[in-house]
Parts: structure tokens; sequence; C-alpha cells
């Protein structure tokens, strides 16, 4: 129901249709978790708190790779071999085969970029 109601909300603009349904699937979640009746009384045997950060940790995957893809393609692939594959700049320039200030260049700037789509989605970085 809240996503049919929330519809006229949706902005293809700011990210997909995946990204908008787990982001009103959070909230309704915190939603029901914050109510007083959903608390029980006494506290449980197991911490809870490690469904919680994997499932913010997946939202957060889930959003950042749809705000990579906002990202010109250069960007993209230097911040794809620098978090995925774990390169250091030098080994990103010798792949790639552009010179090293220009691996740091684009390093900065996809970045600074990145930061921009996150921040306009309302995810803070």
């Amino acid at each position: 129901m809240r996503l049919w109601r929330s519809a006229d909300r949706f902005d293809p603009q700011r990210g997909s249709v995946r990204g908008f349904l787990f982001t009103i699937a959070r909230r309704r979640a915190v939603d029901l978790m914050r109510r007083p009746s959903s608390r029980p009384l006494d506290p449980p045997s197991e911490p809870g708190g490690a469904l919680d950060q994997s499932f913010d940790r997946a939202l957060l995957e889930v959003s950042v790779r749809e705000a990579m893809t906002a990202l010109s393609e250069e960007h993209r692939q230097v911040l794809e071999l620098v978090y995925d594959e774990d390169l250091s700049q030098r080994q990103i320039a010798e792949r790639v085969g552009v010179p090293l200030g220009t691996v740091k260049t684009r390093t900065f700037y996809a970045l600074r970029a990145l930061k921009g789509v996150l921040d306009d989605r309302g995810m803070h970085a």
C-alpha cells in the first residue's frame, strides 16, 4: 500500500524503482520498530543489531551501485578497480594504460561526483 500511495513521488532521475522500493520498505521497517507496541518488555537474548546492520549495508550497497551508473565510464572504471579489485592507483594506471596522474585525477573527481549523486538522492556520504 505504501508503494501505491507513494508512486507519485517516484522520480526516475533520482534512482531506480528497486531503490525506491527498498527505501519505502526500510522506512516502514524502521517505523514499525519504533512503535512502542513492537518493543518486547524483556530484552532479547540475542542481539538483533546484526540483522539491522546487514540490511542497512545491503541497502547502502544497492544505492551506491545505482549511483555509480550516473558517473562517466572513466570515473566508474577507476572506482570499480579501486574498491572491487583492490588495485593501487599505480596498478590501475598500468592496466588502463594512462599516466598515474590521470588515475589520481579521475579518482578524485569520481569520488566527488559520487558524493554529489548520493547527496542528490538524500544519502549523505
